[in-house]
């Protein structure tokens, strides 16, 4: 997705025939029911309705005198025990002339010009009769492919009401934001040995910052996406347990040579969010890799860990 702002030549997105219209339209068949039965397509994490998409459903029959509005949508919603959810959300309104009249505007004609490069989205819109059958209209694009503005100001405009909301992921459980730790996260000793397998192998610079406290996180690697570790516990280290943990990783030894995977890794870095960050394979070869603090830019250090190591960070 491009999200910067230079400006480019572009050409509007024309309503072609085989773009065809977004899964759950049934072109005006039927009666509405709720946002989790049509738009099952919004429960997909990232799933976002382009401007092209809105351009190439069917305009707004003239025939058709729309009551009310649905607007299906995502969002991120904080829980009361600090965990995150992607829910899907139905809102709704029944002051739609405005909106009706923009739509039934048309395309604005391609001029020669500049355009920026975001992707331009929409959102995923119903109107409803009062019959309760109901269509997804298509919206009146201008020049660079972008919504006309006039849809855009009377989209902003709509007094939406909340219909209902529906939890369809976790995104941060209570325990990964009760100790501070985010809930997946990259397996770095894997990406730093794949992509630079020489990477210094050397005593490993001081690890905990003096007067700095110290996050602990403890990742699982999925099944689904070997990459990517998924939290399994976490804590700020008390003293004792960063006077041992420390210690540990500064008797550390050269990283020996091995190829095992692990399965579980951990990451230590200051509360404060400064480096360096502190990555322990906790089964596997046992590495060690420091980045950041004393260390140039974009450097990193290895050393070898253990079992020993690994039973130090891994209790709970």
């Amino acid at each position: 997705m491009l999200v910067g702002l230079a400006l480019v030549g572009c050409a509007p997105a024309q309503k072609d025939p085989a773009d065809g219209v977004a899964a759950g339209d049934p072109g005006g068949r039927g009666s509405w029911t709720s946002c989790v039965e049509v738009a099952p397509e919004m429960t997909t994490a990232g799933f976002m309705v382009t401007a092209k998409d809105a351009g190439a459903l069917p305009p707004l029959d003239d025939g058709f005198s729309p009551v009310a509005l649905v607007i299906c949508g995502q969002e991120t919603q904080q829980r009361p025990d600090g965990g995150q959810d992607r829910v899907l959300t139905e809102r709704r309104t029944d002051e739609v002339d405005g909106l009706v009249a923009s739509l039934r505007l048309p395309d604005e004609p391609f001029v020669a010009g500049p355009c920026t490069t975001e992707l331009p989205g929409a959102p995923w819109l119903a109107l409803i009769g009062a019959d309760g059958r109901w269509t997804r209209p298509g919206m009146p694009l201008d020049r660079c492919g972008k919504l006309r503005p006039e849809v855009k100001g009377a989209l902003a405009a709509l007094p939406l009401s909340t219909v209902s909301t529906r939890t369809v992921a976790e995104l941060v459980s209570a325990e990964a934001a009760k100790a501070g730790c985010s809930q997946d996260w990259k397996d770095m000793i894997a990406v730093e040995t794949a992509m630079n397998p020489s990477s210094p192998r050397k005593a490993l610079p001081e690890p905990f910052p003096a007067g700095r406290q110290i996050r602990l996180c403890v990742y699982e690697l999925l099944k689904s996406d070997p990459g990517t570790g998924n939290f399994v516990h976490g804590t700020v280290l008390s003293p004792e347990r960063r006077t041992a943990i420390g210690q540990a990783l500064r008797d550390a030894g050269p990283v020996a040579a091995c190829t095992e995977q692990a399965s579980r890794f951990a990451l230590l870095w200051p509360t404060s969010g400064e480096d360096p960050q502190t990555y322990v394979e906790l089964d596997g070869c046992h590495r060690i890799m420091v980045v950041g603090g004393v260390l140039p830019p974009g450097r990193t250090v290895m050393a070898q860990g253990d079992a020993a190591l690994a039973g130090l960070i891994d209790k709970r």
